[in-house]
């Protein structure tokens, strides 16, 4: 009976009129893309009876589902308690805000008062002003160290928070990639003629066609969404522990600060015992105190890179480094000065156990070279037989790499880039991050660039901390030593050119 309506099947087939408009013998494979598609080769020729569809829009249902998730990209939401936590610490970070902002106020103020003393000629009364400025001074910075510690345990809360949350999102998108993956393969398996087949029309043929497109399409959305979150949590991990660093770091400062108020209180305790108020008594026992411009010179001045000089030769080259820039000698005496950087671990690692960082990094030529490309040039350009013989910095404490080059302590990369103006200050044609001399010419030409000239604070901050500055430790801890030791420094010069 079927072989009777084949001949018929191929008149109808020729005729254009008459051409069956369902078939439906050919099913659509489980699983796949094209699973939603309705019946389309029907050899027996029987009418296809009239229903709803219900399971096929169901089906579709989750299709669209599935894709809106991958498009759009399902994210992990944040439960109530979570905003509600959220809200509080924005409230309580705004209020140790604004608390720390009036005791750096007070504390400027007592700065201008210490300052103003200095200026002034010594007395007996004047100095005992000077030491109780500096007392109510140290007080109020240990104070705005604790309302700093504080906003850093809040930060590294909210970093622990967003981490979790991005760490999830990344699990889900792994799942959303792992589907599409499998649905790509499901579709592999099935060449354009069956698709071809399965198809109506030629619209619903590349209307199927798309599908599969889409489906390419999904995935390189989600690859790149899960890249995006990997990267946002490398941020995120990147910003606790330089928050865990900060915290530990301000926890030394603030013992240093609470130590060296007792000193200033027994120093003043001493001197009014000493000269029982008297200005006579006091002038005397300044005569005897006051060092004298040998004793300056034969000092030990220790180099941030971990040598060391002479204070005497210190200011030679720092008053040679400050004539070619235009920057106070104390102030790049004070940035060389180990203890300005609260004694960091420098010069004992190799290139290899730094790490230093062996990124790739694009250079305006268009090229890439990373930290140890560049170091590997510059050994080689001195004539070093060993690069791994050559002391660079160890990592910090926050994990960051390591590879700074001697006494200014400049990246490889950084001191390339500034190695035409020291050898044009110097007159050397090969200038080396381990010469002194060439180490005070550059470090004064950073801060210049820097703008030490407005501000040293802020200048002193960059050297330090590099595009990460404006953090509170290296604008209220590094940058604050460095412009003490500055000062301190001052007083010798003066002392040295008299």
């Amino acid at each position: 009976m079927r072989r009777s309506k084949i001949p018929g099947f191929l008149t109808r087939l020729m005729n254009i009129k008459n051409k069956p408009k369902i078939l439906s013998d050919i099913l659509p494979s489980r699983g796949s893309v094209f699973s939603v598609i309705p019946q389309r080769v029907n050899l027996s020729f029987e009418k296809e009876r009239k229903k709803l569809p219900i399971l096929e829009f169901i089906k579709a249902g989750v299709v669209l589902a599935i894709a809106f998730v991958l498009i759009l990209g399902k994210t992990a939401a944040p439960t109530s308690e979570t905003l509600a936590a959220t809200a509080a610490s924005e409230a309580e970070r705004a209020a140790l805000e604004a608390q720390l902002k009036d005791l750096e106020s007070q504390i400027g103020v007592y700065q201008q008062q210490v300052s103003a003393y200095q200026k002034q000629g010594s007395s007996l009364k004047g100095e005992i002003a000077k030491l109780n400025a500096k007392i109510a001074q140290a007080n109020l910075e240990i104070k705005a160290s604790e309302n700093r510690l504080k906003q850093l345990n809040i930060q590294m809360e909210d970093n622990q928070v967003k981490i979790v949350q991005i760490e999830g999102n990344i699990d889900i998108q792994k799942k959303n990639l792992s589907e599409i993956l499998r649905s790509i393969y499901q579709n592999g398996q099935i060449n354009v003629v069956s698709v071809f087949l399965k198809s109506q029309n030629f619209s619903d043929f590349f209307n199927n066609v798309n599908n599969l497109t889409s489906l390419q399409d999904n995935l390189r959305i989600t690859i790149n969404q899960i890249a995006d979150l990997k990267t946002n949590l490398e941020d995120q991990q990147d910003l606790l522990s330089m928050a865990k660093s900060d915290a530990q770091t301000l926890r030394v400062y603030k013992e240093q600060q609470k130590e060296e108020t007792d000193k200033t209180k027994e120093t003043k305790n001493q001197l009014l015992e000493i000269t029982k108020g008297q200005e006579s008594k006091y002038q005397d026992l300044l005569k005897k105190t006051k060092e004298d411009a040998a004793e300056i010179r034969s000092r030990i001045f220790q180099l941030l890179g971990g040598g060391e000089m002479s204070f005497g030769d210190a200011y030679k080259l720092a008053k040679m480094a400050g004539d070619a820039t235009g920057v106070r000698p104390a102030f790049i005496l004070a940035i060389l000065d180990r203890e300005s950087a609260l004694g960091q671990n420098v010069g004992r690692c190799t290139y290899k156990t730094a790490p230093m960082n062996a990124k790739q990094i694009k250079r305006p030529d268009g090229s890439y070279k990373s930290e140890v490309d560049y170091f590997l040039e510059i050994t080689k350009a001195l004539g070093f037989e060993n690069s791994e013989s050559v002391s660079v910095s160890c990592h910090n404490a926050d994990g960051a790499y390591g590879g700074a080059m001697g006494p200014a302590q400049f990246m490889p990369s950084t001191w390339a880039g500034y190695a035409a103006q020291i050898s044009a200050v110097t007159g050397k044609s090969a200038v080396s991050p381990w010469s002194n001399a060439d180490a005070f010419v550059a470090a004064a030409l950073y801060v210049k660039d820097a703008g030490a000239a407005k501000s040293e604070r802020t200048a002193a901050a960059k050297y330090y901390c590099g595009g990460n500055w404006n953090r509170y430790v290296c604008t209220n801890v590094y940058a604050k030593k460095v412009l003490d030791q500055a000062n301190s420094f001052e007083d010798d010069i003066a002392t040295l050119n008299q």
